[in-house]
């Protein structure tokens, strides 16, 4: 029997987090993984940085392929020009695959792309596409891709670098998205990514997003599972 599609598990699962791996002890990676797995957690989020878009170098598909899970992959591409990779991610692994307005050329092209690939787990389970906007992007330019996205992920810091304080005008931005998601047919999934902590994570849940993306203040190096259980509560209870 075939699983239940990566984008309806998305929205069968919202709102909920999305547990950023690359903050974990990599050197222990399947069992950080399982942790998580025991958690209720059901998405695992990617990171992956060229040195180009972001001034920061991370992961490539291998990296995807290593991680053996029965979570969504979902991989946010911070990298330039991602046209000619989207194919390699989805092969490694990905089911959700996020790319950046900012760094496409012709973003519609890209999305147009990952429509026709198929998912490595499982082709029923499909390919759920986001397009990402920096803080400082118009949201105008979602308009001409609605119909070709299933996620809308809003950041609130620059990417680059862990660590920094969710930018308060995101909020405001995440209340426009969700009046121009109301007006479309297709109705994308809205996610937000950035400065995420313990103690606005319920917050942020309360603006309407269906996806939290978190990290550090999950592995924090101390109490990872129970910081998960703790994220994964504070949504659940906006």
């Amino acid at each position: 029997m075939a699983e239940q599609s990566a984008l309806n598990l998305l929205r069968d699962s919202s709102p909920t987090v999305s547990v950023g791996i690359l903050t974990a002890d990599l050197l222990r990676l399947g069992s950080e993984v399982s942790l998580l797995e025991r958690t209720g957690v059901k998405v695992l989020h990617v990171d992956v940085m060229d040195g180009c878009f972001c001034p920061m170098m991370t992961v490539g598909p291998p990296f995807i392929k290593a991680i053996k899970t029965p979570l969504l992959k979902d991989v946010h591409l911070m990298i330039e020009e991602p046209l000619e990779k989207v194919a390699d991610y989805i092969a490694a692994g990905a089911d959700v695959i996020t790319i950046h307005a900012e760094a496409c050329s012709h973003v519609h092209r890209v999305l147009q792309k990952m429509r026709a690939l198929t998912n490595a787990n499982d082709p029923a389970r499909g390919i759920v596409r986001g397009v990402a906007l920096n803080p400082g992007t118009p949201l105008e330019v979602l308009e001409p891709i609605l119909d070709e996205v299933e996620l809308i992920l809003l950041l609130a810091v620059n990417p680059g670098w862990g660590g920094q304080k969710f930018i308060p005008s995101t909020t405001g931005r995440i209340e426009k998205v969700r009046r121009l998601i109301a007006n479309s047919a297709r109705r994308p999934l809205l996610g937000v990514d950035g400065g995420i902590t313990r103690e606005n994570i319920a917050e942020v849940s309360k603006t309407g997003v269906d996806l939290i993306v978190t990290g550090s203040a999950v592995f924090d190096g101390k109490a990872p599972e129970e910081n998960a259980r703790f994220m994964l509560s504070a949504v659940r209870t906006r």
